[in-house]
């Protein structure tokens, strides 16, 4: 089906699988509640990311000016200073709890859900890109209906994918979860460098003749 080849491509590109050490880490601090509204919060994101970049990603992008190369340029910006904090093992959240910053773990989590973790980290300029390239072919109402069904099911596997990360917690324990994490932070690193390049070399071409001696 011709339907499910832009799915299985955008289910290998997002990766909720390949997400669940970053979503460990900036969870590491939260409550069983603060972490199941963070899952909800990414979840939800992802969803409306997807279909609103199948549905009218072309034209926001269009109407603000914006081009892929100078996302990738901002995601990959944005993916090395995560990079930074993961390799130097830093907590999301490492002040004493009380009343008073209960609201703001809340509200952190919220913003954590949403960016790094579900942009870049999920969805990226890859993922948009995608959906873009995809929406610019389609014609009739249900293949406009099957973008946002793309969008449900990766909600619902970013969700599930998450869910099962507390599990995953107990199993490594804190002194797994940091080595964990001062890996995938490297790695990170190298996602976050070779998207800054990629963007990089769309915006500036001049950049491809320069060689290294």
């Amino acid at each position: 089906m011709d339907l499910l080849k832009p799915l299985i491509a955008l289910l290998a590109i997002v990766n909720p699988i390949g997400a669940v050490p970053f979503f460990l880490h900036f969870t590491q601090n939260f409550s069983a509640e603060q972490r199941s509204h963070t899952r909800r919060v990414s979840a939800t994101a992802a969803f409306l990311v997807i279909s609103i970049s199948g549905l009218a990603g072309l034209k926001i992008i269009e109407f603000f000016g914006i081009t892929i190369a100078s996302f990738q340029v901002g995601g990959g910006l944005l993916l090395l200073m995560s990079a930074v904090h993961m390799l130097n093992a830093q907590q999301a959240e490492s002040r004493p709890d009380d009343v008073h910053q209960g609201q703001e773990k809340a509200e952190a989590g919220s913003s954590i859900a949403v960016v790094p973790l579900t942009i870049p980290l999920l969805t990226g300029p890859a993922t948009i890109s995608t959906m873009v390239i995809y929406a610019e072919k389609t014609k009739t109402f249900w293949q406009h209906a099957a973008l946002v069904g793309y969008g449900v099911v990766i909600g619902l596997a970013t969700y599930l994918v998450f869910l099962a990360s507390d599990r995953i917690a107990r199993v490594l324990g804190q002194t797994g979860i940091s080595v964990m994490t001062r890996l995938m932070g490297l790695i990170l690193a190298a996602m976050a460098v070779e998207l800054l390049a990629d963007g990089l070399l769309k915006l500036f071409p001049v950049l491809g003749g320069i060689r290294m001696p």
